[in-house]
């Protein structure tokens, strides 16, 4: 029997519906960095180590392909993970973006979940964490499987 479709195709991009694009590329671009990869009328994509992150206007997207324009503000509908290799590293990349201009919710902290992590917004409040595991790794793990 072949494996499901999770264990078979990986996510390759995340794309977040935004109100302004423009705002949202400054954002990426000025802020976190991210290369400018495609654009065109309500859409942008970036190269970044990892997967491809997208940006398509949500009113393009609702008028090109049927998609419902109804927003939710101020209401987290997706959180973006970067998993760092350390907990230093999650203070240091916390430093390297509070003097870019990123706000965050508060300074890097330890979880009972045995990480260490922080969390800001983008334009859209899309919440982003920054996170790593403390020695022992993650807790509550279930089974193994091939990644």
């Amino acid at each position: 029997m072949p494996k499901p479709f999770a264990q078979r195709h990986a996510i390759s991009d995340v794309c977040l519906l935004v109100a302004d694009v423009e705002r949202s590329v400054r954002f990426y671009t000025e802020k976190l960095g991210f290369a400018l990869l495609h654009r065109a009328p309500g859409f942008a994509d970036f190269s970044g180590a990892g997967l491809t992150l997208a940006l398509w206007e949500i009113d393009h997207i609702a008028a090109n392909c049927g998609v419902a324009a109804a927003r939710a503000p101020a209401v987290h509908k997706v959180l973006v993970a970067v998993k760092l290799p350390s907990p230093p590293e999650v203070d240091a990349c916390y430093a390297e973006l509070s003097a870019a201009g990123v706000t965050f919710q508060g300074p890097p902290a330890d979880y009972p979940w045995n990480a260490r992590a922080c969390y800001f917004a983008g334009p859209d409040a899309e919440l982003w964490e920054l996170y790593a595991w403390h020695p022992g790794g993650a807790i509550g793990q279930l089974a193994t499987h091939d990644q």
